[in-house]
């Protein structure tokens, strides 16, 4: 009994020796600090020697020289690995040592699972006007139970592309961004452009690949179904994820397949060879088209919606972020850090650098090449009808879950019902712990 008492008091001594432990920097070794000036930590999750890396360098010595005497801004750059770790290692580490800096880069899905295991803490005053700066996509990403947490670094965009020499053959008219076209419709399209292209090719260029590139594509598809995959709370998914609006998703994706309007395995630029009149993808597709395939007629269309969509938000969002940890005892100084290197400046800075979207209205004023079509809608779209993916602090297992729904059902012809099932089953396996 008496060991049994001592185990517990050491595992509690060794618990509070964590908690409210801050990491000791000696300041004296860092170049350019003065001793009047609040020091300030922050991890960046890239290494320095990329474009990403480099804008981030540069914001932090312009914020810097914008606040030399009160403020010193310290970067560390710490890369992922090809399988997401390295950072978010060095960020474990850092909760369980209680090593964390004043501000980590936190990617935006994940805000609700940092929030959710005492990782971060909530922003110290931002104002309802600094808040109007951003895209209401950020602010929604970056906030958890009425209080904002994260501010984007960047924003991020999916397009369904279309390639224009097929669709001006196909006889087809592109709608309008608040008029897309529904499932039905879409789908009658996508028979026109069956019509008239070789019998090996396909009207859509799309798969369900693992990671997450297949909820940030294809979320949409049950949002603007009317469906969603966890409650508001992000706490209950039994209802939501193997609602009715869920079944419907699927079913439409194993049409779509059935009848030959997308290959049951990938094939390698099928798009851009022109085998194929549309594909979902990032917002880098239109650079990618333009360096390597220069004649190609390229244009985008509004994503496709249920039947019965009421103009909700709908479209694929998010990306990395700034947040406070909650190992800083310098939350003001670190929230002004946030609010610069979200801020208009940063932006343009780092859009210009690496292509990726602002969290800014007016940096993308700043910005010529959001004047062009194709970039000017996907801004567009992601102002009028962007939406955060599920906020949840089980959004990993959401995400691998709907990619693995998707893959089994549609692709692979099992059971919808015990596999989406099997999926609840283990989201819920996760979500215990916060319940």
């Amino acid at each position: 009994m008496r060991k049994k008492i001592a185990s517990i008091l050491l595992i509690f001594i060794l618990i509070m020796g964590l908690v409210g432990c801050e990491k000791k920097i000696d300041t004296r070794s860092i170049t350019g600090f003065d001793d009047n000036e609040e020091y300030i930590s922050m991890w960046v999750h890239t290494i320095e020697n990329t474009p990403e890396g480099e804008a981030y360098k540069k914001s932090v010595e312009l914020f810097n020289k914008k606040y030399d005497g009160k403020y010193f801004l310290d970067v560390e750059f710490i890369p992922r690995n090809e399988s997401g770790g390295g950072y978010s290692d060095k960020i474990n580490a850092g909760v369980m040592s209680g090593d964390l800096p004043d501000i980590i880069t936190v990617d935006g899905p994940n805000i609700s699972a940092y929030v959710s295991n005492n990782i971060i803490q909530p922003l110290d005053g931002v104002s309802d006007e600094d808040k109007s700066a951003y895209l209401d996509s950020i602010i929604e990403q970056g906030t958890i139970d009425n209080k904002l947490y994260a501010l984007g670094a960047m924003e991020s965009s999916v397009g369904l592309f279309y390639n224009k020499d097929i669709i001006e053959k196909a006889g087809i008219e592109i709608p309008s961004m608040d008029n897309p076209w529904t499932w039905d419709e879409f789908y009658e399209v996508c028979e026109k452009v069956k019509n008239i292209i070789p019998e090996k090719d396909y009207p859509i260029d799309m798969t369900f690949p693992s990671g997450e590139t297949t909820i940030y594509y294809y979320a949409p598809f049950i949002w603007s179904n009317g469906g969603d995959f966890v409650s508001e709370d992000g706490l209950t998914v039994d209802g939501y994820f193997n609602s009715e609006k869920t079944y419907e998703t699927v079913n439409y994706f194993k049409k779509l397949l059935d009848n030959k309007m997308f290959s049951k395995t990938k094939i390698d630029n099928l798009f851009e060879l022109g085998r194929s009149a549309f594909k979902f993808d990032g917002a880098w597709l239109p650079n990618n088209i333009k360096n390597s395939y220069p004649d190609f007629n390229l244009g985008i269309a509004p994503y496709p919606v249920g039947n019965n969509w009421n103009k909700e938000r709908y479209t694929p969002t998010g990306s990395w972020a700034y947040a406070v940890s909650s190992n800083s005892t310098n939350v003001s100084a670190a929230t002004e850090a946030v609010k610069w290197l979200s801020g208009i400046e940063s932006g343009v800075i780092l859009s210009e650098l690496t292509g990726n979207m602002p969290s800014t209205y007016d940096a993308y004023d700043k910005l010529p090449q959001f004047k062009d079509e194709i970039y000017s809608f996907l801004k567009e779209q992601l102002i009028k009808y962007g939406h955060p993916r599920p906020k949840t602090p089980a959004y990993p297992q959401v995400s691998e879950q709907y990619q693995r729904m998707l893959e089994d059902i549609v692709l692979n012809n099992k059971d919808e019902k015990e596999t989406i099932e099997y999926s609840i089953e283990r989201i819920n396996a996760k979500l215990k712990r916060y319940r």
